[in-house]
């Protein structure tokens, strides 16, 4: 197994569900996970529409859904957050399903790694979340006195954002998890 991070450094610091009909999350203990994501979530689907990320498709083309699980990193939230001059961007505000510690550079993690919980979940990341102005309107939703969050989001979550992933296998993941990471084979 290629182990990037050993369990000991890595853990989940909070699991999110967004159950109240938008994308906005929750924190809750524990998260169950199907072949759909996570079990009453706003993302959860095995298909879903294309969209402006999907240029290869026209908008509203039913796909594969490569969203179901959103993850961002406890130290590149803050890494933004410090860029905005904000004291804190909650994990909340933007959809996310999983805050992960231990892990700085969460969103640099190729696609195709694998994301092993205690609990018999496996994560499969798909990719890189791409910043919006939908969080980032989110953000100012959530922030008083300030314009503009919408735009300088996207310009500052640029690569700290975190990934998207999909359910390799359902179990259950909770606060405090130690997880394993499996990266990818590198073509020889």
């Amino acid at each position: 197994m290629n182990d990037v991070h050993s369990a000991a450094a890595t853990r989940v610091t909070a699991c999110l569900i967004a159950d109240g009909g938008t994308f906005v999350s929750r924190p809750v203990e524990t998260l169950t996970l199907d072949f759909t994501g996570i079990v009453g979530d706003f993302h959860a689907a095995l298909t879903r529409r294309s969209t402006s990320r999907e240029p290869w498709h026209p908008r509203g083309t039913e796909i594969r859904n490569d969203r179901q699980v959103t993850i961002v990193s406890a130290e590149e939230l803050a890494e933004v957050a410090a860029s905005m001059e904000l004291p804190e961007i909650a994990a909340a505000w933007i959809g996310a399903n999983l805050v992960l510690g231990g892990l700085p550079h969460l969103t640099r993690t190729p696609r195709g790694t694998r994301l092993f919980f205690p609990g018999g979940a496996t994560l499969l990341v798909e990719g890189e979340n791409a910043p919006c102005r939908v969080a980032g309107k989110s953000i100012g939703d959530h922030v008083s006195g300030r314009d503009g969050l919408d735009l300088l989001f996207p310009r500052r979550a640029r690569r700290k954002r975190g990934l998207i992933a999909s359910v390799e296998r359902p179990g259950t993941i909770r606060a405090g998890d130690a997880f394993t990471v499996r990266l990818p084979k590198e073509p020889t």
